[in-house]
């Protein structure tokens, strides 16, 4: 990876020797454990024009929770939405190419990392920022995907997570940061993070793959609430865009969030998996999803209405290729990019709608509507009219 010599790796870098504590450095800020201790320990090292930015993908995390860190803190907060640029950029790319992780679970922050970091990037620029910090450690795949992002977006200052060579256990970031005033992250016995594509849980008792039950109480959108006995909702695609359900136009932003509950009602949308890390070890995610799993479902099952088998296996040998150029930080680089070009191509052919019948625990298709179909919808008057057309020079002759 370019720009090695920029990275920041330990809280021992954290000086005012290193960098100057009247410029500014960017952090980039969840309002979780790990993003405030970190603003603790820069305050405590002495800098003084810290910012906190907390880009907005339609998180869990309230505003006004992280405004009260950033003031206890001594930090200038900076909310930015994302969620617009998330969806119809991030989020509409990785439904066209089928981003599921080796068939397992659908890529989430793979998908918001690279938005974060351009923000991030922005930010620094107009502020003219010495750094640019994250909290990833290393057994999150956040930290390849960050630093992989600031790298390929050219950013001139310092850039990393302190957390990478230096881990600092649980229980002395709570207790420190109580001491400063915040006494409620002990209330966080897992890792999480949300957006408005997937709310993911991981570390902390869901640590051991052998043994993981999920507190019911974490799930929200796929909590299996009180729905009819079934339901009937119908996905409308234009060139490979979600555009419309039940026949209502709106934007892709306001697709997911209508899927999400509506899906997540019958219990729908919940993943489990090991992602590797760096040097191919595996740790374990939870996942709820409901729009991507009712989403990338609709999409396959137009995209086979309207492509080539060849096409289509050729494709899906490349949509792991774009999972794998994503996940491992190189969105902005030219191969994912590339790849990028290939599955929007496919994606213009891909128009129409895919209605679904939802219950319990269950989904089934009960129409696939394609505006170009190379689908039969009479296969006997198909085969009579093949049988007519093969032996027409016969008669002729």
């Amino acid at each position: 990876m370019r720009h090695q010599g920029k990275l920041i790796r330990s809280f021992r870098q954290l000086r005012t020797d290193v960098l100057a504590p009247d410029l500014p450095i960017v952090t980039l800020f969840s309002g979780g454990l790990d993003s405030s201790y970190l603003l603790l320990r820069l305050k405590n090292a002495g800098f003084r024009n810290i910012h906190a930015v907390s880009v907005d993908l339609g998180e869990d995390e309230s505003s006004q929770e992280k405004q009260q860190i950033a003031d206890a803190l001594g930090a200038t907060l900076h909310i930015i939405d994302g969620r617009q640029a998330f969806a119809g950029e991030f989020v509409r790319a990785a439904i066209s190419a089928q981003a599921v992780y080796l068939g397992t679970h659908p890529v989430s922050s793979t998908l918001s990392r690279p938005l974060i970091a351009r923000f991030a990037v922005d930010l620094a620029r107009n502020l003219g920022a010495a750094a640019i910090l994250h909290t990833a450690n290393r057994s999150q795949n956040t930290l390849r995907r960050l630093n992989g992002a600031l790298a390929l977006l050219g950013f001139d200052g310092r850039y990393g997570s302190p957390y990478d060579l230096d881990p600092v256990d649980r229980d002395e970031k709570i207790q420190e940061l109580k001491e400063a005033g915040l006494d409620r992250m002990s209330e966080r016995i897992v890792s999480g993070d949300s957006n408005l594509w997937c709310r993911e849980f991981e570390s902390g008792i869901l640590d051991d793959p052998e043994d993981h039950a999920v507190p019911e109480y974490m799930y929200r959108w796929s909590a299996v609430g009180a729905p009819d006995a079934s339901d009937t909702v119908e996905v409308r695609f234009r060139e490979g865009v979600p555009t419309a359900v039940d026949g209502v136009e709106m934007p892709l932003l306001d697709v997911i969030e209508h899927l999400n509950g509506r899906v997540g009602a019958f219990g729908l949308g919940r993943y489990s998996g090991l992602e590797h890390l760096d040097n191919g070890e595996k740790v374990l995610e939870i996942r709820e999803m409901p729009a991507a799993w009712l989403l990338l479902r609709s999409y396959r099952h137009l995209e086979t209405a309207v492509l080539g088998a060849e096409t289509i296996r050729e494709k899906m040998h490349l949509e792991q290729l774009w999972v794998r150029e994503a996940l491992e930080g190189r969105w902005f680089g030219e191969l994912r990019g590339a790849l990028q070009c290939f599955m929007d191509t496919c994606a213009l052919r891909v128009t129409g709608t895919v209605r679904w019948k939802l219950t319990p625990g269950t989904a089934e298709t009960r129409a696939i509507v394609a505006d170009d179909p190379r689908y039969l919808r009479d296969r006997e008057a198909w085969e009579k009219q093949s049988v007519l057309t093969e032996n027409e020079p016969y008669a002729m002759a």
